[in-house]
């Protein structure tokens, strides 16, 4: 069995400060269009995807807007489309247009794709095929998720609080190689005659999995300050569930890292509030949420934005570099929080249940609040 790596390492971190932000702050009554002459310009590709995705990508939109205007910052946004949508389009779930669009961007943000309209598609029609091939077109692979447990929503969370309080951890997941990619996978017939499918779980050395203990305890001897243990896929799992806190940075392979973070994202009390980051040597990054499509309840105003809204943030701070952009959009989501405003998949007694929209409003509001100094 592959092994999983836990490192001890503290510049992969979550995306936002743990600590919440006073509530004394000024709000004013109006949202500012802009607060300074733009001295800095950016092209975004939008991929909204199916199912909830345009609503969240919508959201976030405005949300990395006026963030970027009150920090000198001017986006020009291209929506392309990807996935299901782009199947009923084009017939391919990723038209080359769209990586081409991709691939010249400063950065990508993805909504969500798939969908039951799509599930019996063959697998090089299947909406899940484009974003493999958007993630292979763009080179990127390293998958950042974050999973932390926020003050606000320690109640939200599956485990007891006294487990789950305090959990901030990364998962690096590696994204292009393994089961996903390899071959030869197919169908076939045994020696028996009976029919049989497989999949090849390969890496080469600069990818890793099978060879992660030996070039990583290689790698580590660089790296004096960080501290290394070694841990099999199933224990990990384990130890999440029994004490996550333990954990700091996870480094993994492409199909355990995958299962390792949507399992790490319950943890923190919702899917919805989870944000991903995929990087590669140069290029634009691609940015989205975790959560699927949702297609129950798309249309229906009841998606939960932030996880969105907080992938836009990482695309500000691992794609572009504009940190004080990034941090008012973060601090404005703990605000927000703050301040009592959930939807349904976060919701507990005694606060304010909005919907996708309501909930962008409001982070807008609290983006055009001053910036607290960090405590």
């Amino acid at each position: 069995m592959a092994a999983s790596v836990q490192l001890n390492l503290r510049s992969f971190k979550a995306p936002f400060n743990l600590k919440p932000i006073a509530k004394q702050f000024s709000r004013p009554g109006r949202i500012r269009c802009a607060a300074t002459t733009p001295t800095k310009r950016y092209s975004i590709t939008l991929l909204p995807g199916d199912g909830i995705g345009p609503e969240v990508i919508s959201v976030a939109k405005n949300v990395l807007k006026l963030a970027g205007s009150l920090e000198g910052i001017e986006f020009s946004f291209q929506e392309m489309p990807m996935g299901g949508a782009a199947l009923d389009l084009t017939g391919v779930p990723l038209p080359e247009e769209t990586l081409s669009t991709a691939q010249r961007a400063d950065a990508v943000l993805l909504g969500a794709i798939g969908g039951y309209k799509w599930d019996k598609k063959e697998k090089h029609l299947k909406p899940e095929t484009g974003l493999l091939q958007l993630r292979e077109g763009l080179k990127v692979f390293a998958n950042l998720r974050p999973a932390t447990v926020l003050p606000q929503l320690v109640d939200s969370s599956t485990l007891k609080k006294d487990v789950a309080e305090g959990v901030d951890l990364m998962v690096v997941r590696e994204l292009t190689g393994g089961i996903y990619f390899g071959k030869p996978r197919g169908f076939g017939t045994n020696e028996k005659g009976e029919d049989i499918g497989f999949n090849t779980e390969v890496y080469s050395t600069h990818e890793a999995s099978m060879l992660w203990r030996k070039r990583v305890t290689a790698i580590a001897s660089e790296y004096p300050d960080v501290e290394l243990s070694h841990m099999y896929v199933d224990n990990a799992a384990m130890q999440l569930v029994r004490y996550p806190k333990q954990f700091d940075t996870i480094v993994t392979n492409n199909i355990f890292g995958d299962i390792l973070s949507d399992e790490a994202s319950m943890i923190t009390g919702s899917i919805g509030m989870l944000p991903s980051a995929s990087l590669g040597e140069s290029g634009p990054g691609l940015f989205e949420p975790i959560h699927g499509s949702a297609p129950d309840i798309a249309g229906q105003d009841k998606a939960n934005p932030l996880a969105t809204i907080l992938s836009a943030a990482m695309l500000l701070k691992y794609g572009l570099g504009e940190a004080n952009a990034a941090n008012r959009i973060e601090n404005a989501v703990l605000d927000t929080l703050n301040r009592g405003f959930r939807t349904g998949d976060i919701y507990s007694t005694g606060n304010k249940l909005v919907g996708c929209k309501e909930m962008g409003e409001e982070v807008l509001k609290s983006v055009d609040s001053p910036v607290p100094t960090a405590i």
